[in-house]
């Protein structure tokens, strides 16, 4: 079983690029991230028609996320629960598979900004509660997987610059605690679970060449639960699309699970 993570900055854009992708890719489930588009503009019959189940949570301009599943999806929530927000950042359901219900919970971490700023302590706010609503779900669902475009580098090795954007967004102390508060909870970073290769990365600046001189940060991450941990057998970033015209700043992230 594989299941995939892509932030594609605009599927009204990309979503030539999200076909091509699953036609090569043939994941089992694929979380996507800013779709930048409204539920009615959302294409279902074109994913349908690729063989995938969809269920998604838009906004016009900004943010949005989506799952999409080669088999049905049930108990679908959208945004974290009592914690009141405009912004559609988080879908979560359950996919049936032969090993049982899988909880795959697709999320759009905040981004920030700069630190000290309103936008960071929305950030900081925010990742509060979904520590909170993640402890919940661990306990309602064991086998769990936590998808995403996290905004957070969660270790020195994960940034093309550590010294040079030390405290700076994505590289915060305050950041990599809640990222490590997840792990606490019984989650598993599933892209460290294997030796890779030196500056491996899943995000690159548009500007001055950032993917051509690999200028990245992995910001985007796979989390599995202690009932799922055994059974992952790979986690991969690919950084084919990313040389595609036109890409998502973003590469996709698959784990292959047992």
């Amino acid at each position: 079983m594989q299941l995939a993570t892509w932030n594609i900055n605009s599927l009204s854009v990309r979503l030539p690029q999200v076909l091509d992708w699953l036609v090569a890719n043939p994941v089992d489930a694929l979380g996507l991230q800013e779709l930048k588009l409204v539920d009615e503009k959302f294409p279902f019959a074109a994913l349908r028609e690729a063989g995938y189940h969809a269920e998604c949570f838009g906004q016009k301009t900004y943010n949005g996320v989506a799952i999409l599943s080669r088999s049905p999806l049930r108990d679908v929530a959208r945004n974290i629960p009592g914690h009141g927000d405009e912004q559609s950042r988080v879908i979560a359901a359950t996919l049936d598979t032969p090993d049982g219900p899988l909880r795959l919970v697709n999320c759009y971490f905040v981004n920030g900004q700069v630190p000290g700023s309103e936008k960071f302590t929305y950030k900081l706010g925010w990742l509060d509660a979904l520590l909170r609503w993640i402890g919940e779900e661990l306990k309602a669902h064991p086998r769990l997987v936590l998808m995403g475009d996290f905004n957070v580098a969660p270790e020195d090795r994960d940034s093309f610059d550590p010294v040079g954007l030390k405290d700076t967004i994505h590289h915060t102390v305050e950041e990599r605690s809640h990222f490590q508060a997840l792990l606490q909870l019984g989650l598993t970073d599933a892209y460290r679970l294997f030796e890779q290769p030196e500056k491996s990365y899943s995000w690159w600046d548009y500007r001055m060449l950032g993917f051509q001189k690999n200028r990245g940060l992995r910001i985007d991450h796979i989390l599995v639960s202690d009932a799922l941990r055994d059974k992952v057998t790979a986690c991969t970033i690919d950084r084919a699309p990313r040389k595609n015209p036109q890409p998502s700043d973003h590469a996709p992230v698959v784990v292959t699970l047992s």
